[in-house]
């Protein structure tokens, strides 16, 4: 039997404001447990939140990037359910009257593009984290997280199969961090997903019933946690029972999806308008001052790398797909001026060393500024080609300075073409045969020599003044 499968994704993507949604609470990571809490997330008595207006700022960027439709006017209301980590027993979320309305994103799944529609785009609070391995047998709250900016972005159940869910979510990130909304750090929680996950027949209308797999942060998850309930849910149906609506966890040590409780509908959790919030009006001046400050987007930059930089099209396609790399080719220019070099490194040695550990460029060791140091010594001609893969991959591994390792190992290029002619020379001396092979007419001889003087030098000959001065010697 053909089956087709729904996807839907709920995205949290934390924003990057300092305060948090409605209280002065810090939202920095990492701090002790319940360090960063403000009475207001604690939900004490009496308390009145304050909206963060730069919240709202950023919401309407991501509007404005996706052709959403913007609401000057939204609103706040409240979401009714009991959890630990959720000391108000409620939370404040937009339901009703969302910030950002209907919207669109592209995403490219093996060079085929497909338009993935947004329902809607709401702000909310995110709640705290219980913590269940610190105390045996016992689990613990911590707030830290309670009231942190959430910017929730659903999509239409219009995604097919687990690579475009991946390719949504990576699409979903990308534009984030180049609007510089949030870091887009998903091991540190800053954008996780819930994954809704139905199957039917081809013929059948009607959408089947959905299981929301919760709190996915990595892509590899997704994918896994996607094909594992696709198969989960025609065994069911196949074996003539019927898929619950339900909430799953997925467990990626055991790469399996398992219930967690049967899935509420929007009536289980009596929304109703918050009390304590009024509806907060966007100006038309401060709209406009949004709409009129965007920065440069992904496919803005891909053109511009393309037309001013020279580049190919595959190459600043890769480029531009992280803020981190855009900034690393950037820089690298501001510091060489040679495009095709920066581009040349970051499209190949670069990104065969995240492909090798299979990371992003973000969690890699190597800054914007060392990478650019690098190219520059490249260029300037301090290090050869060679010598500079070779220091590439001990940035990789420690993170340490350029400059330091060059002067530490004493790496730096010989330039003296009085010093590569002595050592050319002697090699010349002491390989007669093939001196005498070469101009015999096997010119391949050629690389030999060039070969035995870099040798010589341990790479630090400049490879260029070494081509020179050997056909100069042999074929005099």
């Amino acid at each position: 039997m053909s089956w087709q499968t729904v996807i839907g994704l709920e995205i949290h993507v934390q924003l990057s404001t300092n305060s948090k949604l409605f209280s002065g609470g810090s939202t920095g990571f990492g701090a002790e447990p319940n360090t960063h809490v403000d009475l207001i997330d604690m939900g004490l008595p009496g308390v009145l939140p304050v909206a963060n207006r730069e919240a709202f700022y950023k919401a309407i960027r991501f509007g404005l990037a996706t052709n959403a439709e913007i609401n000057q006017t939204s609103s706040f209301d409240r979401k009714n359910y009991f959890y630990p980590d959720l000391p108000k027993g409620y939370q404040i979320t937009q339901m009703a009257m969302p910030i950002v309305g209907k919207g669109s994103i592209k995403i490219d799944v093996d060079g085929s593009e497909k338009v993935i529609n947004i329902t809607r785009a709401h702000l909310e609070e995110d709640a705290g984290k219980s913590i269940h391995d610190l105390f045996d047998g016992e689990t613990g709250v911590d707030l830290n997280r309670a009231g942190t900016p959430l910017l929730e972005i659903v999509s239409e159940p219009e995604i097919s199969n687990a690579k475009e869910a991946v390719a949504y979510f990576k699409a979903v990130r990308q534009l984030v961090t180049f609007l510089d909304i949030c870091d887009g750090n998903m091991a540190q929680g800053s954008m996780r997903c819930d994954v809704n996950v139905s199957i039917k027949k081809e013929a059948d209308e009607e959408l089947g019933t959905r299981a929301e797999i919760k709190n996915i942060n990595s892509f590899k998850f997704i994918e896994r946690a996607i094909n594992f309930e696709i198969e989960r849910q025609i065994r069911i149906i196949e074996s003539g029972k019927s898929v619950v609506q339900e909430t799953r966890l997925y467990d990626s040590v055991k790469n399996e999806t398992r219930s967690m409780r049967s899935k509420e509908e929007a009536n289980d959790y009596r929304y109703f308008p918050c009390p304590d919030l009024l509806p907060v009006v966007i100006s038309d001046d401060e709209f406009n001052d949004i709409k009129n400050n965007l920065p440069e987007l992904p496919d803005e930059k891909e053109k511009r790398y393309i037309l001013e930089a020279n580049l190919e099209e595959a190459e600043a396609k890769i480029i531009s797909s992280s803020k981190t790399m855009a900034n690393m080719f950037e820089e690298a220019c501001s510091k060489t001026n040679d495009s095709k070099l920066v581009a040349n490194w970051l499209v190949g040695d670069v990104s065969a060393l995240l492909n090798s550990d299979n990371i992003d460029i973000e969690e890699s060791k190597l800054s914007s500024n060392n990478f650019a140091i690098l190219i520059e010594r490249i260029s300037d001609k301090t290090i050869s080609g060679k010598i500079a893969k070779s220091i590439l991959e001990e940035v990789w591994e420690s993170g340490d300075d350029v400059d330091n390792i060059i002067k530490d190992k004493g790496l730096v290029q010989i330039q003296d073409e009085s010093v590569l002619e002595e050592i050319a020379q002697r090699i010349i001396n002491n390989n007669l045969s093939q001196v005498e092979a070469y101009k015999g007419g096997k010119d391949k001889l050629f690389g030999f020599f060039v070969g035995q003087v870099m040798k010589e030098t341990q790479g630090k000959a400049n490879p260029k003044s070494v081509n020179d001065i050997l056909k100069n010697l042999l074929n005099s």
